[in-house]
């Protein structure tokens, strides 16, 4: 960490995972962060994936060279062993890290000495709406999904009135109305097609109907904490799957996005539901990371079955880099202003739900309860 009157550094690194194009800060909020008197490293190459040359970052003030030896790292992807490795002890990492699913990997920055900020693990309340960057990649990913069902499914999606004859709109069903799945159905009625939601909370219902879509209504609740869905019981998982799997077989393309953090991704799309689809539907199961909401899924992959295509990607949002990149940049750059005070000094204030919410690795329990 920076001595006392030195300046703090923020360094962006350059993602490596295959297929990863995002980048954790864009030169037009470099300024920003520069006017907390942070001064900006940026490894070369950091933003080639979304089309960011290393000119314009220093352009807008940053500085090219290592930004692995910087006080405070922000990433994309959780660091792989040997980018761990790169990391001085003291620093503090920021992105998505997936604490839940890998504590291997929490435990790894904690023997490295690392000070983690989770950015999946940030309290999804009022205040901390602007740094929720599992709601803005999510928004990608719905927008992404529909566009893939379009070019997978046989047929139009709107409704056409030809010379030849009228074809009617696709069927569009969407699992789940989070973030993702409210975007798909706001996509999809804008390519033409005919929508319906479905979610086990009802209160959800409202804004699925504000979008034009319909709401498929199972007679099945399940209202959790936090704004997510609780675990089903096994009698309403039966009875649920039993009315889903038949609304099912009515719809062109079902579109998923039904996640229990810290679960696996429940099954909501059976063999019997694919097999009873359109011939030449999609399904496209945005869980996939998860174990898919699909039964017949393969994760990352796309096959066909019962003449259904099923289509499991697993990073939509890199597929959109420059503005994934700008929307989660303004995510990053929100939490680092909670972090970092009007001086550019570190002010971590354990006592903010949000700074010990989001902190997995690196936090003592003095600090937990209440300041540095």
């Amino acid at each position: 960490m920076a001595a006392e009157n030195e300046q703090l550094t923020v360094g962006v690194v350059r993602e490596t995972g295959q297929g990863e194009r995002r980048v954790a800060l864009v030169p037009k909020l470099v300024e920003r962060v520069s006017g907390r008197g942070l001064r900006v490293v940026v490894e070369p190459g950091a933003g080639a994936g979304a089309l960011l040359a290393d000119e314009v970052f220093e352009q807008a003030g940053a500085v090219i060279g290592d930004a692995w030896d910087a006080d405070i790292v922000v990433k994309v992807a959780p660091p792989s062993a040997a980018e761990v490795a790169k990391l001085k002890a003291g620093t503090i990492l920021i992105g998505f890290l997936n604490p839940r699913a890998d504590p291997d990997g929490i435990a790894a920055l904690e023997t490295a000495g690392l000070r983690a900020f989770a950015v999946e693990a940030i309290p999804r309340i009022s205040r901390a709406q602007a740094m929720d960057a599992l709601s803005s990649q999510s928004s990608v990913a719905g927008y992404r999904a529909v566009l893939l069902a379009a070019e997978k499914l046989t047929r139009f999606f709107p409704m056409l009135t030809t010379a030849a004859g009228t074809v009617p709109p696709a069927k569009v069903l969407v699992l789940g109305a989070g973030v993702a799945g409210l975007q798909a159905l706001a996509t999809a009625k804008r390519l033409g097609a005919q929508t319906t939601g479905y979610d086990v909370r009802p209160e959800v219902g409202e804004q699925v109907k504000s979008l034009g879509a319909k709401f498929l209504d199972l007679g099945i609740e399940a209202v959790g904490e936090g704004g997510y869905a609780r675990e089903l019981t096994e009698e309403e998982k039966a009875e649920q799957q039993r009315r889903l799997t038949e609304a099912i077989t009515r719809f062109d393309v079902v579109i998923t996005t039904a996640l229990v953090p810290g679960r696996k991704a429940p099954v909501l799309v059976t063999a019997d539901a694919v097999k009873g689809m359109p011939a030449g539907g999609v399904v496209v199961d945005l869980a996939g990371e998860s174990g898919g909401n699909c039964e017949l899924t393969k994760p990352g992959e796309e096959v066909v079955e019962h003449d259904v295509t099923i289509c499991s990607p697993l990073n939509l949002a890199a597929e959109m880099p420059a503005h994934s990149s700008e929307l989660y940049a303004r995510n990053v750059t929100e939490l680092l202003e909670l972090l970092v005070d009007k001086e550019g000094k570190l002010a971590l204030d354990f006592s903010d739900e949000i700074v010990a919410g989001a902190c997995v690795a690196g936090a003592g329990e003095a600090e937990k309860q209440g300041g540095e």
